[in-house]
């Protein structure tokens, strides 16, 4: 990979880190402002210690180690930069069983959005697929069965690697309507929670809402330490966006929407990956910028006409 690729990955893991956690990013400002001006220096200053190394460097690694035991941990740190044949190969063996399981958990994310979450409409077929939100259930069921079928015939790991990615995603979604339900809890106050309570719950959700974000990275590139720099980059971008920005991010309405429209063409491009097709290295993050680049002047121009 040239200087130049890998300069395009990283702002496009970046780009996209930033996208895919404004979410979370309301979350923390709006729980914040219930909390003491110490507890939110600690947040938003060491916060991103454990925000970037932990989760966005630590999840990576972990996943291309798990998935190459017998490369080792330094080798799975630096498997896209090693020549050594061993790791090349072992990383080639694994690639499209991550790529296949990653890619179903942002389709059927991306299809729970589209069919049932609530959002602000940036197309008109949106309105169309919200008002059929029962047959989200029915179609991931089908796409499923569809992938592990194909992916039965090529290697019954791969097949498997669908089911965990499905289940995933399930596991997740939980977890996030979870959160939301807490929120409100905590912007009230009736749950008499210190704020060190608060501290840790925001990092728990923290990391949820990053699983997204490392599986999509992926898609970008297997170098851990590009995923590292570039989401890092891009969850410091986010913390600066809380402490003072946060209400200006709002009226971006259609962030949101490109940033699940980048994990649709995300999750496409991994599960071709795990089908054995390949994808030109610089399509996702150039996709990526077209598409949040769409969608952050249709904002913007939304935002005008409010404003007049």
């Amino acid at each position: 990979m040239d200087w130049i690729s890998i300069v395009v990955v990283v702002l496009g893991l970046c780009l996209f880190e930033i996208v895919s956690s404004i979410d979370n990013a309301v979350i923390n400002a709006e729980v914040l402002a219930t909390m003491s001006p110490k507890a939110r220096r600690w947040f938003l200053i060491y916060g991103i210690f454990i925000a970037v190394f932990l989760v966005r460097g630590m999840l990576p690694w972990l996943i291309v180690f798990v998935m190459n035991p017998g490369i080792g941990p330094i080798g799975a740190l630096i498997a896209t930069f090693s020549n050594d044949p061993h790791i090349i190969e072992s990383i080639e063996q694994s690639a499209p069983i991550l790529m296949l399981g990653g890619g179903v958990f942002l389709l059927f994310l991306f299809l729970h959005w589209l069919f049932i979450e609530d959002k602000s409409f940036g197309l008109h077929s949106e309105k169309m697929f919200q008002k059929h939100g029962a047959w989200f259930y029915a179609i991931v069921s089908v796409i499923l069965v569809v992938i592990v079928a194909m992916a039965q015939k090529i290697n019954p790991m791969l097949a498997l690697s669908a089911v965990i990615g499905s289940s995933a995603f399930f596991i997740t979604d939980g977890f996030k309507r979870n959160a939301e339900e807490n929120e409100q809890k905590l912007l009230s106050n009736s749950t008499g929670m210190s704020d060190i309570s608060k501290i840790l719950y925001l990092e728990i959700i923290d990391t949820t809402f990053s699983i997204d974000g490392v599986l999509g990275a992926f898609a970008f590139t297997m170098s851990v330490p590009l995923i590292i720099l570039g989401n890092g980059l891009g969850a410091i971008v986010v913390r600066q966006l809380t402490i003072g920005n946060i209400e200006n991010i709002k009226k971006y309405v259609f962030l949101k929407n490109g940033a699940m429209y980048s994990i649709f063409c995300l999750g496409l491009v991994m599960v071709l990956e795990g089908f054995g097709i390949e994808v030109p290295t610089l399509a996702s993050p150039l996709i990526t910028v077209v598409i949040v680049t769409f969608f952050f002047l249709k904002s913007r121009s939304h935002a005008k006409q409010l404003a007049t």
